[in-house]
């Protein structure tokens, strides 16, 4: 994850984080997970898990590292929240056809995020954690787009929720609210196996069809070309990481 100052890196029991403070320092902090998601075989429990995981994380960065600024934590985030769920109230209000309804509903769902990305420090060390990432992975420089990127989850994730919650309307009014809730949920789980499924096959046609929203997502917004102390701060997180790993 990218965060406005720096770079936290998953392993898969340990996380570390990376940040640059005002004065130009470099700090890092690094623990084990308490909540390991990789342990989880079940399909129909290892989306939500890792999702739980990466959630769980963050009290801990915080905590270790108070300087570490998340990418939500701005003002503009939160009112791109408000006015998402007003738009979507909306739509969901409108006389559209479901189908058409639940996928404008989902991409409005992605107003926060462009709205985080358009701070050019987040999206500068968004590329700095795909490169260090990367090059480590692939033992040779790489670019600033990643294929395990979460933003390849957008295609899964747009068509999974907007079939679930499209179901969901036909059922009886007294009924959509927790079925809605069951349709989220089904949705992750769908989303992330085809994202593994994306992974394991990325030559597939279908698997580059559904990459491509993520991939022009991080290319013309969510990523910009880091500078070499952004890279820096994304290595040590990457180094610390890998560190704990090892004594694990």
């Amino acid at each position: 994850m990218a965060l406005r100052n720096g770079v936290l890196v998953h392993g898969p029991n340990t996380w570390a984080c990376a940040v640059r403070l005002p004065d130009g320092t470099l700090k890092v902090a690094a623990r084990e997970k308490w909540l390991v998601a990789n342990r989880i075989e079940s399909p129909l429990l290892r989306g939500p898990a890792r999702l739980a995981e990466a959630m769980a994380v963050l009290p801990a960065v915080k905590k270790n590292l108070p300087e570490a600024k998340l990418p939500f934590e701005q003002p503009r985030m939160l009112a791109g929240m408000f006015a998402t769920a007003t738009a979507v109230r909306i739509v969901r209000g409108s006389r559209l056809r479901p189908i058409a309804q639940e996928l404008v509903s989902s991409l409005l769902a992605l107003t926060p995020a462009v709205l985080a990305l358009r701070n050019n420090d987040l999206a500068a060390y968004h590329g700095a954690e795909h490169i260090s990432i990367g090059t480590y992975e692939h033992n040779e420089p790489r670019a600033r787009e990643h294929e395990r990127c979460g933003s390849h989850l957008i295609g899964p994730m747009l068509a999974t929720t907007a079939v679930a919650n499209a179901a969901v309307t036909k059922l009886p009014e007294h009924m959509r609210r927790p079925a809605r809730v069951v349709a989220s949920l089904g949705a992750i789980v769908a989303a992330t196996e085809i994202f593994g499924w994306m992974v394991r096959n990325p030559d597939r046609k279908l698997a580059r069809a559904l990459a491509k929203p993520g991939h022009e997502l991080q290319h013309r917004i969510a990523t910009r070309e880091p500078t070499t102390a952004q890279v820096e701060v994304a290595e040590a997180a990457l180094r610390a990481c890998l560190e704990l790993e090892a004594a694990h």
